[in-house]
């Protein structure tokens, strides 16, 4: 039994399907470097974590558990839990912003791609959270 459910293929499912892979390498790709960054302590880095505040010795373990939980998503049997350990890490992220008085809209932009995709490419997310208009309910019911 494979993790995700096959829903047979048509124009709009394959561009959806598209969609999700297209934005979801995006997104995947910028996390992983940005891990990559805190994980190898790069000077921008450094700088940026001691401008927030934050102490410089938690940068690599910052840097692992959004390598973990990039890692965790983009396997399709632990994607959910990927999605949701990147919720919590990028919902830290938007309150460090917010703290500091600065825009916010990248980490929640990416919290909403990253559910997005998910949504758009496994048929499971998308039975558990169905998105259809409001049906008309029969008055005489």
């Amino acid at each position: 039994m494979t993790s995700q459910t096959q829903v047979p293929a048509t124009p709009s499912r394959t561009f959806q399907l598209w969609t999700a892979r297209i934005l979801g390498t995006f997104v995947v790709l910028f996390l992983f470097i940005d891990a990559a960054g805190k994980i190898l302590r790069l000077a921008p880095y450094v700088e940026g974590t001691a401008k927030v505040g934050f102490p410089p010795g938690e940068l690599v373990p910052l840097g692992i558990v959004l390598l973990a939980s990039t890692i965790l998503y983009v396997v399709p049997r632990t994607a959910v839990l990927g999605a949701i350990l990147l919720t919590g890490y990028l919902g830290g992220a938007t309150c460090t912003h917010v703290r500091l008085e600065q825009p916010f809209f990248v980490p929640v932009v990416f919290g909403i791609i990253v559910w997005g995709c998910l949504y758009l490419r496994d048929a499971r997310l998308r039975s558990l959270l169905p998105l259809r208009s409001p049906t008309k309910v029969n008055a005489h019911e």
